[in-house]
This record gives C-alpha cells, sequence and structure tokens, in this order.
C-alpha cells in the first residue's frame, strides 16, 4: 500500500479483547468502547463479540455506536442540544446527563421513550498528570459533585457516571481512590441500580493485576449493589496499530532529519497536544529526528534509532498509533489523509479506507 496508512493487527486486538472479556467474566462488570478513543468501525466485528456496547461524548458517536457496534449503547455529551436531544433518545439504551441543569431540561423526554437517565458525578479528584485532561481540575465543568444536589436528583436518575482514571496503570491507586469514592459516596450510590467508572484503566498492560482489579471491582458492585461498568478507550486497542510512513528527504543541518509523508499534527494530534514522543524504533547506532511533511516547524514524531542509515524510500513503523489518532486526524496543510488498513489474522493485508482530494475539497466549502 501507499503510505501513509494506519495499519491495524487483528490478532493482537483479539489479545486485548480477550483480556476485556477475562475482566467481565471476573468481575461481572459490563464494557463500553469509548468512541472518543476509537471509532474505527471496520473492526466492530471482531470487538462486538468481546464487548457488551459503546459509549459516546456526542450525537455522531452515538448514532455511530447505535449503528456499527449495536448492543448497549450509552448516550453522553458535556451538553445536549435542543435540536439534538430527540435524536440522541432515539439510539440510546441510557442517557447521561453532565448537569442538573440538562437533567432538568431533558430527563422527561428520556422517561416518556423509556430510556434510563443517568448523572456524570465528579468526585473532584484524578489521577490525571495533565491539567488540560483533568476532569477534576479548578472550576470543572465535567459533572456534578454536592451530594445534596445529587441526591435531589434520585427520582429522576438510575445511575451515575464516574470518570477519574487518566492511563492509570497502577491498580493501588484505582483501589485507594475507588475507597475514597465509597467513604464520600456510598450512601447515595447505594440508591442506585448501576455506577459507571469510566475509562482510563490500564488493565490490559504488561504485568496489570487483573485478577485483584477484578475482585476490587466485583466487591464494589457487591457492597453497593449496582452494576458496574467501565468504558475502556485506550486499554481495548492499546499496542494495536501503527502508523506506516516513508522517509522523502534527509537533511543534515547538525542533525540528521528524515522528512516523512506524514505530520505529527494531522495524524497523531494528542502526541503533540500534551507534547509528547511518538513510540519510534530504538534500536541500533544510526540516529535520526523523524518529522513531518508540513511547514509547521515543531512538526517532528521524535527521535529514533536504527541498524543502517536510512534512505530515501525507506518505511518506518511508528507503534501504537489506534488511540486517539483516527478520531482526530485532520486535513492540516493538505497533507493525504492516511488510509486505514487491517492486517488479518493470516498476515494479509486488507485495505478498508482510502481518502482523496475529493474528501479533502469535500470537507470545506
Amino acid at each position: 500500500m501507499q503510505t501513509p496508512f494506519y495499519l491495524l493487527d487483528r490478532a493482537k486486538l483479539v489479545q486485548n479483547m480477550e483480556k476485556v472479556a477475562r475482566l467481565r467474566e471476573l468481575s461481572g462488570a459490563k464494557a463500553l468502547l469509548a468512541l472518543k478513543c476509537f471509532a474505527t468501525w471496520s473492526v466492530f466485528d471482531t470487538m462486538r463479540d468481546y464487548m457488551d456496547g459503546t459509549t459516546s461524548s456526542s450525537l455522531y458517536e452515538l448514532h455511530l455506536g447505535h449503528e456499527k457496534f449495536g448492543k448497549e449503547t450509552h448516550a453522553y455529551s458535556v451538553a445536549w442540544a435542543d435540536h439534538e436531544i430527540d435524536e440522541a433518545i432515539s439510539y440510546a439504551d441510557k442517557i447521561i446527563f453532565n448537569s442538573l441543569s440538562q437533567l432538568d431540561r431533558f430527563a422527561a423526554k428520556a422517561q416518556d421513550k423509556g430510556i434510563q437517565s443517568g448523572l456524570r458525578l465528579n468526585p473532584r479528584f484524578s489521577t490525571s498528570g495533565f491539567d488540560l485532561a483533568d476532569p477534576a481540575r479548578q472550576f470543572s465543568r465535567l459533572g456534578e459533585w454536592d451530594l445534596e444536589r445529587l441526591e435531589s436528583a434520585l427520582d429522576r436518575i438510575s445511575g451515575v457516571m464516574i470518570h477519574y482514571n487518566c492511563e492509570n496503570g497502577d491498580f493501588d491507586l484505582f483501589d485507594s481512590q475507588l475507597t475514597r469514592i465509597e467513604t464520600e459516596f456510598g450512601s447515595f450510590l447505594k440508591k442506585l441500580d448501576w455506577v459507571s467508572l469510566g475509562g482510563g484503566i490500564h488493565f490490559t498492560g504488561e504485568g496489570y493485576p487483573l485478577e485483584k482489579l477484578a475482585a476490587r471491582l466485583k466487591a464494589f458492585s457487591q457492597s453497593l449493589g449496582v452494576q458496574v461498568y467501565l468504558e475502556p478507550g485506550e486499554a481495548s486497542i492499546t499496542k494495536t496499530a501503527s502508523l506506516e510512513v516513508t522517509v522523502l528527504d534527509i537533511v543534515d543541518n547538525g542533525k540528521k532529519v528524515a522528512i516523512v509523508d506524514s505530520s505529527i499534527e494531522a495524524h497523531m494530534l494528542d502526541l503533540l497536544i500534551y507534547r509528547e514522543t511518538a513510540k519510534l524504533p530504538q534500536n541500533g547506532a544510526h540516529e535520526y529526528q523523524i518529522a513531518g511533511k508540513t511547514c509547521l516547524a515543531g512538526d517532528i514524531f521524535g527521535d529514533a534509532r536504527f541498524d543502517a542509515p536510512l534512505e530515501i524510500g525507506d518505511r518506518i513503523s511508528i507503534a501504537d498509533a489506534a488511540g486517539y489518532t483516527m478520531v482526530k486526524k485532520n486535513w492540516f496543510n493538505g497533507v493525504a489523509m492516511p488510509a486505514i488498513a487491517i492486517r488479518e489474522k493470516d498476515g494479509t493485508i486488507t485495505p478498508v479506507r482510502e481518502f482523496t482530494y475529493e474528501d479533502y475539497r469535500s470537507s470545506l466549502s
């Protein structure tokens, strides 16, 4: 295939899905794919067998989950618009409101359609190391935390969503913070039917104590009498894809720089936002900075090392290119959008989507 393209590995995806299924089996928790992280529906046929449904952050994500994944569909938005709510309710099994004011405006419509309503609960702490992504940051608009206000909604809600983990691979930290939730909100949670603990738990990571997590979730569920939901995004697809690029030029202005036919700004934007470097090859004595082809001076994937000197035309695989990549790709500089392909279990590569000039043109007016 012509680079650039995202290459999803179905066998690696199944490995993650088996861990999701194991956690569901041991804990009794249900798992919903977080579409804000990964929405490449060409592999939903594989994921559907291991997960309970999807959760969304907007009307379009909700529509996609309902249409392409099926099963249980949770609808959340920071703010639903008047012109969205009827359509949202038509796709949802549960609709989660961010605030009491949104609940006041729209809960009756959901109830009329037999749709369960929930609220987002903000525990006022999180594991995020980035203020940009911290839902418990000062003056956060994400959810309700006053217990009296939450109690006032009990006649209209059946559950809550609590999102406070971010790439949290520390089970002890998860355990202690869940205990804090039980202590501060347990009397309220016992009056509900379900509690979603959101995403951000890195339970598919190497060495993560999955059985301990399962036991803790089961104990939480039983002590409060609630159905627990998890919303794994990154955990569902970590290490399942790469961004395949080709070296177009090599310059040396005091450091060897390989310019590739891609862009971190356009194709791995999340890394640029959080000032992180891409996962590049690190074996060998030949070091290069890998840079994108846009005119942005800081369009740099990071430094890499190779066994042999790079040459124009060489291909490079940038690892871990599934989460928060395809959902954030853009047309900056009019750089060609990466195609999407799947490496099947037998090793064959199946192209599933290519993007053309017409796609670029039609994205504008």
